[in-house]
């Protein structure tokens, strides 16, 4: 069994089974983190509170049987919306830290341009993938750029807004 401690944004949480929750971690030493916790949706669970998504919390983890959540201790509630650390979650790969990007998170002035080029999607002189033109758009599950035109054709939630269209 192997414990280990972070802080941590949670990007987002879901519901499993009756009274477990799953919760999507960006942290700041391993990166992206899935952990479990066990009675977080029950009424009188004293971790639900501090691994609400948007918190910034100091989190113990455990391996065994997969990774748990077994204590959190929220530090502060970070500026970025809940609808942008879902698209977050969906960018973000479980693997090794990326300090810049989490630097960028804490620093009060979150930005998509900043945050995708840090992640390797530059936004500068960007194009659209279909017609060639300049592309304000990125859409998250194909991972492109897209002008506005042909970024309409697709939902709204799936795409960020990179610049002034």
């Amino acid at each position: 069994m192997q414990e280990y401690v972070s802080e941590a944004v949670v990007l987002r949480k879901e519901p499993v089974r009756d009274f477990d929750a799953r919760y999507y971690f960006f942290t700041k030493r391993f990166g992206k983190i899935v952990g479990r916790a066990t009675s977080t949706r029950k009424i009188n669970s004293k971790l639900a509170g501090h691994l609400e998504p948007g918190n910034l919390a100091r989190v113990r983890f455990v391996e065994k049987n997969g990774t748990r959540v077994v204590d959190a201790l929220k530090e502060q509630k970070l500026g970025i919306s809940l609808p942008d650390l879902g698209r977050l979650d969906a960018l973000l790969a479980e693997s090794g830290p990326e300090t810049d990007l989490w630097d960028e998170m804490l620093s009060g002035r979150f930005s998509w341009p900043n945050a995708l080029r840090i992640l390797g999607w530059d936004p500068a002189g960007a194009v659209c993938e279909k017609c060639g033109k300049a592309a304000p758009y990125f859409y998250l599950p194909r991972q492109e750029f897209f002008c506005a035109a042909c970024a309409s054709k697709f939902k709204q939630s799936e795409l960020i807004l990179v610049a002034h269209a």
